[in-house]
This record gives C-alpha cells, structure tokens and sequence, in this order.
C-alpha cells in the first residue's frame, strides 16, 4: 500500500522548531567548554611549549574536520528525507550508507596520518618543542578518527529523524566524557598532553558505541530486514557523494573565507589581528546559536520536502526565519551592551581592548547578516540542494574576495569587517532569492 501527500503531511509549529532548535544550541554551546578545559589542563604543566603544542595540533584537527562536517549534514537531510516520506527502510539505509562511506574515510586518514601531520608542521612551523608535543597529541587523537566520523553519522540521524534530544544526549556524552577524562588523566595522574588527547580518544569512541547502541536498537523494533544491495545501490551512493562533494566545496570556501580575513589582519599590524581574534570569539558564540536554528530548519524542510508537504515547508522557512531574526537581534543588543567587558575580561592589554572597542559594532552587525545566511543553509542542507547552495556560496565568495582587497586599503579595519558582513549577506539574499523558484519546481 502506498501513501498519498495527505497521509504524510504534518504541522509546523513554533514548539517543533524549538524542539529541535534548543536541544542542539545547548549541544553546540557545549563544544567550547572542552577547548577550554583542554588548555586549562595543559597549561598547569608550566610548559609554553605544551600550550603551544597542543594549539598547534588543535588547528591540524579544525582544518581536517572542517571537511568531514558534510557527514552530519547529508545525514541530516536525507534521512529527514526518508523520514518525511515515512520510509523506515530507506532511513537505515541512509544510515548504513553515510557509516560505511564515514569509516572508509576515518581509516583512510589513519593511513594518512603521517603526510598529514608533516605537511601541517611544516606550514605552521612551530618551534622543535612545541612540533613534538604537537606530534604526540596528533598521532594519539588521529585514532579516534574513524569513530569521530561514526558520530557525525550518528548525530546527522538522529537529528533527521527529528530526536534532538538524543542529539544533546551524544553531544553531553561525548564532551563530559572528554572534560571528566581530561582532568583526570592530563592533571591527576600527570600524564599532561598524551592523556588529553586519549581523552578524546576514549570520548569519541564510548559516543559512538552508545549511539550504535540507539540506532540498532531502533532498527531491531522495525520487522523487515535491511536490504543491503538497497544501501550500496550505485545511483543511491551517487547522490550521497555529489550531495558530500557540494557541502565539502562551501565547506573549503567558508574557511578560506576566515583565513584571508585573518592574513589581511595580520598586515593591518599585530594589535588589530588581536583585536579581531577577540571580536571572532563573539562571532563563533553567535554561529552556535544560530546552527542550533538552522539545524531545526535543516530537520523540517528536509522532512517536508519528502513528504511532498508544500505547506509545512513555506511554514518551516517562515517560522525558522522569524526565530533567527528574533536571536540575531537579540545577541546584537547583547553584545553591545556587554561587549566591552567581555573584551576586558578576555584580554588585559589595554591597546587591544581599545582597538577590539572599535570594531565591535561590526561584530554585532554580523548577527544580523549572519541569520539569513545561516537559516537559509538550514533549508538547503535539509533538502539536500547542494548544488545551489555551492553555486550561491561561490558567488557570494567572489563578491567577498572583491570586498576584501578593495575596502582594507582605504577603511582599514573597518573595510575588512564590512567585507565580512557584505559575505554573510550574500550568502543570506542569494540563497533566498532561488528558493521560491526552488521550491516550485519541487513542489510542483
């Protein structure tokens, strides 16, 4: 028996979007906390080369799980997909799918470990200590990349499926482990930098059994069988890739977009790059919160969407707008009126406190750009428009590229925030400008 539109369809509410949207801010917010404690117990060996070391090894793991983040994302949006069209069987398939092409990747940078950390330390080149220490920590944490994998997999799932709950459960688990075991072994039993990174390792690896336990627990209730030639079905695998290959292009995009605006800080002299690395701490507090909502439009539109439910999209995009545009308001007035001491707390220099104060009306600025340009991920990551989502992004990064060097040189600082905020814009207008045309074509 088959199911009409009218059998699937569902109600959009403000209680669903915050369902799903609180759980995964409070998961995301989290994240920080195990960066914090991290340094904190390293930094009680004394040693500036441990601090600098595992900064180093630190920014070797941003910059490799920066583009492994599509294994969430795809996950995310088609098993939401699946979900909308009330496909049990093709939901584990999905699953299965994203978790064989996960593992295949997390060996495969076990076994690239090496080139990969030389390739790191020689662009980086930190001084012989700090390489060693950094050596350590990386061929220690660089174990735990085939389960790290394995979680996005299994945090894109359970999201899909709309059970952001269990989501924050994975998050809390994964990162209270790592803070528990963190003290413990890097500070109470001294083992300083090793035991940090086997914190992670253990972290990582402990998440990823208690989410296979959740997911084959939910398969077991479910009487068919999984049809495996269903799960590596060539066209199947196809999209999953193009989908992965889209979301890893914007992925590469949006880093180098921090990283140019980075190097052009640094030519803008050593207190304004301190200065704006104290403003991005406001900004990547703001991207938690705002992921948190773009999460629950990536659930909705990506459910709807598979439920052939024009209606429960247009209020998805209506409602997940409305919240973000509420946030973004909010954390621009809230950095406004505590920014200032914020800055104080975070930095004792008085210059860089001076210089971060001139610029702080940009940063608050940026939530407000930022929020379509997050929400408007949400709903193309969720329906898996990956191609428009590329396309757009690298428009608005040629925009951005144009801003960049044509505004320092004349406003200085203030010419590169405003490229900033004109990036965060275009993404936001271009992506919203398709989307009706999109959703047409789609929804018939």
């Amino acid at each position: 028996m088959t199911l009409d539109t009218h059998d699937r369809a569902f109600r959009v509410t403000h209680r669903l979007v915050l369902s799903i949207a609180v759980p995964m801010t409070l998961g995301f917010v989290s994240t920080p906390l195990l960066g914090l404690t991290d340094t904190a117990v390293v930094g009680q060996t004394g040693v500036a080369a441990d601090l600098a070391g595992i900064g180093i090894a630190a920014v070797l793991f941003d910059f490799l799980f920066s583009f492994t983040g599509f294994f969430r994302t795809s996950t995310t949006a088609l098993t939401a997909q699946a979900y909308g069209r009330m496909d049990a069987a093709e939901e584990r398939a999905v699953f299965f799918r994203a978790a064989a092409t996960s593992l295949v990747a997390g060996f495969l940078l076990l076994a690239l470990a090496s080139p990969i950390l030389a390739a790191g330390l020689a662009i980086l080149s930190p001084e012989p200590a700090a390489a060693e220490v950094a050596a350590t920590y990386f061929a220690i944490r660089i174990l735990s990349a085939p389960a790290r994998l394995i979680n996005d997999c299994l945090l894109g799932f359970v999201l899909g499926r709309g059970r952001a709950g269990v989501g924050l459960f994975l998050q809390t688990l994964l990162n209270g482990i790592n803070i528990a075991l963190s003290i413990t072994l890097g500070l109470w039993f001294g083992y300083g930098v090793s035991g940090v990174a086997w914190a992670t390792f253990s972290a990582e690896v402990v998440t990823a059994l208690a989410g296979l336990a959740f997911a084959f627990s939910g398969f077991r209730r479910v009487s068919s069988g999984t049809d495996w030639r269903a799960v590596f079905a060539l066209a199947k695998l196809k999209t999953l890739f193009a989908v992965n290959r889209d979301i890893v292009i914007r992925n590469l995009l949006l880093t180098g977009s921090f990283l140019i605006m980075a190097r052009i800080g640094a030519e803008l002299g050593t207190v304004t790059l301190a200065a704006n690395g104290i403003l991005m701490n406001f900004f990547m507090v703001t991207a938690f919160f705002l992921d948190g909502m773009a999460a629950a439009a990536e659930q909705i539109c990506g459910r709807s969407l598979g439920a052939g439910d024009r209606q429960a999209f247009r209020d998805a995009v209506r409602l997940t707008l409305v919240w973000s545009l509420g946030l973004s308001a909010l954390l621009a007035v809230a950095t406004m009126l505590v920014g200032h001491q914020v800055i104080a707390f975070l930095t004792s220099a008085a210059d860089v406190r001076t210089e971060a104060g001139l610029y702080l009306f940009w940063m608050a600025l940026t939530a407000m750009t930022g929020a379509l340009a997050f929400q408007m991920d949400g709903v193309f990551m969720g329906t898996a428009w990956s191609v428009e989502m590329r396309n757009m992004m690298i428009l608005s990064f040629i925009a951005y590229l144009v801003a960049v060097f044509a505004l320092p040189p004349y406003f200085g600082n203030h010419g590169l925030w405003a490229a900033l905020n004109l990036f965060l814009l275009m993404r936001g207008i271009t992506l919203a400008a398709i989307l009706p045309g999109k959703a047409r074509k789609m929804f018939g």
